[in-house]
């Protein structure tokens, strides 16, 4: 009889406190929400993804918490890596969305990364912000992708613009990624843009291709140097882009080489070198010139934690997140539809990298920062207004 009134008691213990454990984690798990962020970690764009992971990662620390409906939520970030691999992204959101049931989701760097990924949100009606992916057709035809970056349409047609006006250029000749969506469409904005300012279809000499990877361009840059043109436009990865002005340098070639957004990584620095010096290129964001509340408290936060600049696309990553708060919160529900409506309704929002006002397709309108590398460092040299 004592045995059995001990096993009793025992078991009455044992079950008494398994209720409170169980409530428990069912109350924690209803407070939290949850923020994929899909982000090439791994693989040739790691670099890229781990800036904008930074920024997300640093507005979630300063805002860990939104009220909705007068409830207070966790938020919590599910980073995923895409592996800078087109299949790979559209898993990595899979993944996001039916294992670990977010709500909304953020990234990807890469514009081919992200359309990859934006077939799969679609499908499953749950929103994504874009960082920095430029390529308009990330948005189009995609109801539930947006970005709080300018798109490559302006992009291309700023860089034509220096080209053209402040380089003098008259001709020009295109290095173009052919394996990367973003760097064919924005070439050919740039090429577009181009033809337009000079009067004379046959300004662009030529286009040459690589691939992603690739290590050598003695043959594309044999040809370049035939053609003296005034100038080189080579938007790309910046791993790929700073051994192309490395070997132009290296081959004799000394016209100006401008790119596009994606050079401005510590890597591009550090493989190309001295080699790069000079070269320019657009980008979204500027400390130099950064003059709201919010990037004040982003630089601030920032130095505070790396001592150093941040990166363009970690004030993106920072604006991303910081989006996605402000629409659950105007949705008032944490239902995936009603956020989705939220943040196309987006109108001047004030975040680190200016305002954000998303037009019919999702895209935000904003300026473009021309920086250039100087002494090693990216320094800022003027702002382009849309």
């Amino acid at each position: 009889m004592k045995l059995m009134l001990k096993l009793t008691i025992l078991a009455l213990l044992v079950t008494a406190a398994a209720l409170p454990v169980c409530a428990g984690a069912k109350a924690e798990a209803g407070d939290v929400i949850k923020i994929g962020v899909f982000e090439p970690m791994t693989g040739a764009n790691a670099a890229g993804g781990a800036m904008e992971v930074e920024g997300v990662r640093l507005a979630n620390e300063l805002n860990p918490t939104v009220t909705v409906g007068g409830k207070t939520y966790k938020v919590e970030l599910v980073v995923a890596d895409n592996k800078s691999d087109k299949v790979e992204a559209a898993t990595a959101v899979e993944r996001l969305i039916a294992a670990d049931k977010v709500t909304l989701i953020l990234g990807s760097w890469g514009s081919s990364l992200a359309m990859a990924g934006g077939e799969v949100a679609k499908e499953a009606r749950i929103p994504v912000i874009g960082l920095s992916c430029t390529n308009p057709l990330v948005t189009a035809g995609n109801d539930y992708y947006f970005r709080v970056c300018f798109i490559d349409p302006f992009q291309g047609t700023v860089m034509a613009n220096y080209a053209f006006r402040d380089l003098n250029a008259k001709t020009a000749v295109i290095v173009q990624e052919v394996s990367n969506d973003y760097s064919v469409g924005l070439a050919k904005f740039f090429s577009d843009n181009f033809k337009r300012l000079t009067g004379n279809n046959n300004s662009i000499l030529t286009t040459v291709n690589y691939n992603t990877g690739d290590q050598d361009f003695s043959a594309q840059l044999t040809t370049i140097k035939s053609l003296n043109p005034n100038v080189i436009f080579a938007p790309g990865n910046y791993t790929e882009s700073a051994l192309v002005i490395k070997q132009a340098r290296e081959l004799g070639i000394t016209v100006p080489i401008i790119g596009g957004d994606t050079w401005e990584t510590p890597e591009f620095i550090d493989v190309g070198r001295e080699r790069v010096e000079g070269a320019v290129f657009s980008t979204f964001f500027a400390s130099e010139v950064a003059t709201t509340a919010a990037a004040e408290v982003f630089l601030r936060e920032y130095r505070a934690r790396y001592s150093r600049e941040p990166a363009a696309v970690t004030a993106l990553g920072y604006d991303g997140y910081l989006v996605a708060l402000d629409a659950i919160k105007r949705a008032g529900s944490t239902d995936p539809l009603k956020i989705r409506d939220a943040i196309a309704a987006t109108s001047g929002f004030i975040g680190a990298t200016g305002t954000t006002t998303l037009d019919a397709n999702g895209d935000a309108t904003k300026s473009a920062f021309i920086k250039a590398v100087e002494g090693g460092k990216f320094v800022y040299k003027t702002v382009v207004n849309p």
